[in-house]
Formats: structure tokens, C-alpha cells, sequence
């Protein structure tokens, strides 16, 4: 499958890729490392006019510590050198085990943080040839108006299946997105809508350009748990983050997010409840284990069915869960 024709566009600053942003809204797409953009662009998923190439702005590609608030991490930081960061793993270890997963090293050589957070959601219907799809009528997300998923349902439900937001979301983690109306920060947990189609509450005219950790949730416990088809290279089909921080060995804070069964990342929002206060051990992770399955809506976006996925949230919390506790103790 080769590429759709465009015009490449390259800005050398935040202020000039928003402004074509502003002036070819609808006809332009924004491209940093392509891993999956370029895949979907040979799928004919989109056929923009202009992609613009991001690479080359000055200052999105960083890892900036300010003590006293926290880490800045440039959306054209690449995955691997989050993953290389011997920062990052001592004080955000759920953000370290969740990098380790995206994909291969290849990949994560070329991915960036602000690709992975705005990743496009992702179903069996959907990801597929332009003649395949055309085969099957197409579906609601992309020149149809039918869910092979949820007949008749006027929502889609492809699936969210990036690895970082989940651990962002435990994180309490910020994104800076610049406009033409100047720049804005916003709580990760505010970026997402849980459909298919509309799934990040950006504006055509809007770039993100970095990500915030604060000082305030360094040093947690963290662990990330993952399910995949092939182990190496595949995205989630469920996806568990957990930090935990700690006073003594009673649990102060807690967060626990899903990613890969909802058409967003998800925080557990009764999780916190089972664990603070409380010794963490085996009857608290699987009590974490089933709130976390009744959040996950998992249908047949996979080749994996709903029940299974559902059934391994459950699982997978169970373990993320102890392996952060496990993680406390080392």
C-alpha cells in the first residue's frame, strides 16, 4: 500500500505550525514520529491535503526537571529516551514500566510522547485496507454510518489502545496545548471523550506541546501490566497502571487506570478506597481487581472477545497491584 498525495509541510516554530494548523483546518494532519499515522495514511484512514512535519521545531524534544514542581517532557520526547531516563525510572517508575511496552525499540526510537497520549482509537472494523473496509460497507467511524460492534448504537467503540495515558492518568499529569488564543494547560484526566470518533478534545487549530508530571507524585510505587496478542510489539488489548504511595508500609494514595477496553483511558475512581489506609496484600488487589473489571466496556474491537478481555482487567489489576507493592519493598 503506498501513500495518498500531499504537500509536506515543515515549521520551525510552535507559532508557525499553529498557524498552518489555523490556515488549512480540515485538510492537514500533524505528523512527529508516524509510527501510526503513515500506517493509517497507506490505509487511506486519512488523506490529508498537507502533513505537517513537527521535527523540526527547537525545544519540543526534552526532558526538563524543575525542582520544586516537576518534570516537562517535550511532545517530540521520544519513548525511548523517556525509557532511558534514569530520572524518569526512579521517580515516575508506573511512566517507565508503561514505555517499556509501546511496541519494539525500533519503534519506540521513532514514537513520540505526544503521538502516544493523541493516539487514534483502534478496532478490527476499522484498521484495515480501504478495500477490505469497502468490502464490509465501511463502519460509523470512517465513511459509514453502521458499528459492527454495537448495531444500531450511534456511538462508536473502538478501542483507546495507547499505553501511556494510563500511566499519566495515575500520574496526575498536565498537557500544554498551544492555539491561535495562546497557550493552556490541562489535567490529562480532561483530554479524553469516551467515543471512537471524537476521541481528544483538541481543535483542528490546537498542537500539544508537552507534558507535565508534578513533583507532588514523584517517588510513588508504580507498575503497568499489559495484554497483548504477541508480547514484543502489539498495543494493549487491556492495560493496567497502579501507583501507590505509601507512608510507612500503610498505603497513603493510590491511583489505578485502565487503557485498551474503553474508547478512552480510564481512572479506577473507587480504587483509592480499597487501598488507602490499609496494608497493601492479595484481598485488596483483587477487590482493586474487580472494580477495575466493572469500568472496563470492552467489545469485539479484537480477536480476543469482551468476556476474556474483561476477565484479564481484572487480572492484570490484580497483578499491577502487587508487583507496585512488590516494587516498594526493593
Amino acid at each position: 500500500m503506498s501513500l495518498p498525495e500531499f504537500k509536506l509541510l515543515r515549521p520551525r516554530s510552535v507559532e508557525e505550525a499553529v498557524g498552518m494548523l489555523h490556515r488549512h483546518q480540515g485538510e492537514i494532519q500533524i505528523c512527529a514520529g508516524g509510527t501510526d499515522l503513515l500506517p493509517s495514511m497507506k490505509q487511506r484512514l486519512f488523506a490529508p491535503k498537507y502533513l505537517m512535519d513537527i521535527r523540526g521545531i527547537d525545544g519540543l524534544e526534552r526532558i526538563r526537571v524543575t525542582p520544586g514542581l516537576g518534570v516537562e517532557l517535550g511532545a517530540l520526547t521520544t519513548l525511548s529516551a523517556v525509557e532511558d531516563s534514569g530520572f524518569i525510572s526512579k521517580n515516575y517508575p508506573v511512566l517507565h514500566e508503561a514505555v517499556k511496552t509501546v511496541a519494539s525499540p525500533i519503534l519506540r526510537n521513532m514514537g513520540t510522547m505526544g503521538g502516544n497520549i493523541s493516539l487514534d482509537t483502534r478496532c478490527l472494523w476499522y484498521n484495515q485496507s480501504l478495500q477490505w473496509r469497502k468490502s464490509c460497507g465501511f463502519c460509523i467511524k470512517k465513511d459509514g454510518d453502521l458499528c459492527h460492534v454495537a448495531p444500531g448504537g450511534k456511538k462508536c467503540w473502538a478501542a483507546f489502545s495507547a499505553d501511556t495515558p494510563a500511566a499519566l492518568l495515575c500520574l496526575s499529569a498536565e498537557v500544554n496545548i498551544a492555539s491561535p488564543q495562546g497557550y493552556r494547560r490541562v489535567p490529562i484526566a480532561q483530554l479524553y471523550n469516551n467515543d471512537g470518533v471524537d476521541r481528544i478534545k483538541l481543535a483542528k487549530t490546537d498542537m500539544i506541546t508537552s507534558i507535565y508530571l508534578p513533583e507532588s507524585s514523584a517517588g510513588w510505587s508504580g507498575a503497568y501490566k499489559k495484554l497483548r496478542m504477541r508480547g514484543s510489539i502489539d498495543y494493549p488489548l487491556a492495560g493496567v497502571a497502579v501507583a501507590v504511595k505509601y507512608r510507612g508500609k500503610t498505603v497513603e494514595d493510590a491511583r489505578v487506570a485502565i487503557t485498551g477496553v474503553n474508547p478512552a483511558p480510564h481512572l479506577i475512581p473507587d480504587a483509592p478506597h480499597a487501598l488507602v489506609g490499609r496494608e497493601l496484600n492479595e484481598h485488596a488487589a483483587m477487590v482493586v481487581g474487580e472494580l477495575a473489571a466493572r469500568v472496563a466496556k470492552p467489545l469485539t474491537t479484537s480477536l480476543l472477545t469482551p468476556e476474556y478481555r474483561r476477565e484479564m482487567v481484572r487480572v492484570y489489576a490484580k497483578r499491577a497491584v502487587m508487583a507496585a507493592g512488590a516494587a516498594s519493598s526493593n
